[in-house]
């Protein structure tokens, strides 16, 4: 029973953490480079917390239900798995509603105060930069899941945490290659 002790807890623990200080940082960085066109489309502002937010919150969603499908002895393979189809469906259903939700909601704000964008251009950001995200984060997350799991690993103490950051520098940069993809700069 030595797994779940304090040390064994921090020893697994603090690597993780390490890194996705980093990954953290990493992130923050991305968003200084890019500070001039943050602040000429202040909309946008209001938009990144919420999106990127998207991302790492269901591939942790994900992470948890692969982490409890493995403690349960069902992922045991990778292709033509129902566990991990169905989980990435749902997961991606509600990644894709909460970015409908989000580009709604961002869009009635820049009404509201007067920092107003296109709908559809705003819409089109939401969707473009969320399913960028989503496939890029899931597909970590199912990678990190069975890696884990293989090696030994507890998945509950990688998946989530390293996902939840990554999925921030996923979204971050998934915004500003929208951005510039359609001329919002």
């Amino acid at each position: 029973m030595s797994y779940y002790t304090v040390r064994g807890i921090v020893n697994r623990g603090f690597p993780i953490l390490l890194v996705t200080s980093i990954i953290g940082i990493f992130s923050g960085q991305i968003l200084n480079i890019e500070i001039e066109k943050l602040v000429s489309m202040p909309i946008i502002l209001v938009l990144i917390p919420a999106l990127i937010k998207i991302g790492g919150d269901t591939g942790s969603m994900l992470g948890a239900r692969l982490s409890s499908s493995f403690h349960m002895g069902l992922g045991s393979h990778l292709h033509r798995n129902p566990v991990v189809r169905n989980s990435v469906y749902a997961a991606l259903i509600v990644g894709l509603t909460a970015c409908m939700f989000v580009a709604i909601t961002v869009w009635i704000t820049g009404i509201i105060f007067d920092m107003g964008i296109p709908f559809f251009k705003l819409f089109a950001l939401c969707m473009i930069a969320g399913s960028f995200e989503l496939m890029v984060v899931f597909s970590a997350t199912i990678a990190i899941a069975f890696a884990s799991h293989r090696f030994g690993v507890d998945p509950d103490d990688t998946v989530i945490p390293l996902i939840a950051t990554f999925g921030d520098l996923i979204g971050v940069s998934g915004i500003f290659m929208t951005m510039h993809l359609l001329n919002l700069v």
